[in-house]
């Protein structure tokens, strides 16, 4: 359920940078939920691995529903993956509105004739 609460929040985080900067909004939110689920996955069968190495009796009694230690570590570097993700695509998109400024005052003549 967390889960779904921390989506929302990192679809809605990256369709505002995509706004700012004129880009296209549901892909931006996709690629947000994109890495966080990549992220989930990747975590959790890394640590699914880890406990069938380690102890294969464990596997059995494994409950993908509640709130445990490595579940809540795993939703906050999730969750540092987008923000990292949203860093930098941030700074980039700027580098990209400081190298193109004719494309600014080609918009701001084009209000003038309307």
């Amino acid at each position: 359920m967390l889960s779904i609460f921390i989506l929302i929040g990192a679809y809605r985080y990256y369709a505002q940078l995509a706004g700012r900067f004129g880009k296209t909004k549901w892909k931006m939110g996709l690629l947000a939920v994109g890495i966080y689920l990549g992220t989930q996955i990747f975590l959790g069968m890394g640590y699914g691995m880890y406990k069938g190495l380690t102890d294969p009796a464990s596997i059995e009694g494994v409950n993908y529903t509640g709130y445990s230690l490595p579940n809540m570590i795993s939703w906050l570097i999730s969750i540092a993956a987008v923000w990292g993700v949203y860093q930098f695509l941030e700074k980039k998109f700027k580098n990209e509105s400081l190298q193109k400024p004719s494309l600014e005052i080609e918009k701001i003549g084009n209000n003038l004739d309307q």
